[in-house]
């Protein structure tokens, strides 16, 4: 059966280029007799969701204009973090939508059973990572406290930007 197939490539600055990424990914879909319907090709880092082609490409997805993307590899796919990662695969697996990638054999979401395994590694990784991030913050904090000095904004001290309730700068506010 012939998939209606889209490529998606990205690069993360406009001094790089996608050729070789596309080239392969169109080679790979002639070998598993795959119809390339688009290709979506963003020049931003991946750690941003603000991707132009990205976000196009995931409207496409939810109405069904296409039943696979096809990636160079995971990090071209999205480096924004495991939880937002998964939460993007989620959503194609929802839609009916496949994931597979050139470079990395065992990512393949159109197959049923390892669609599952995968949102099921990727859940505890993101966990696992979200508790050694924790971990590290404290014993830093502890660390911090151990030699003396002091946490917080100084005393007296006013901030130009205004923030919120947990120290971060507002910055819908100007």
């Amino acid at each position: 059966m012939v998939k209606n197939t889209v490529i998606y490539a990205r690069v993360s600055t406009t001094k790089q280029e996608t050729d070789n990424q596309i080239q392969q990914l169109k080679k790979y879909a002639e070998t598993l007799n795959l119809n390339i319907k688009k290709v979506y090709v963003d020049e931003k880092s991946g750690r941003v969701s603000e991707r132009p082609q990205f976000r196009q490409m995931m409207k496409d997805a939810y109405v069904r204009k296409f039943d696979l993307i096809l990636i160079w590899d995971l990090s071209r796919f999205s480096r924004e973090g495991i939880v937002k990662t998964l939460s993007y695969i989620k959503k194609l697996k929802k839609w009916g939508i496949g994931l597979k990638s050139l470079q990395e054999t065992w990512l393949d979401t159109s197959d049923e059973g390892m669609a599952n395994l995968l949102i099921a590694i990727f859940s505890w990784v993101g966990e696992q990572e979200a508790k050694r991030i924790s971990e590290r913050t404290k014993a830093g904090l502890e660390r911090a406290k151990a030699s003396g000095k002091k946490l917080g904004r100084p005393k007296g001290k006013k901030d130009k930007k205004p923030r919120d309730n947990l120290g971060y700068r507002k910055r819908w506010e100007k």
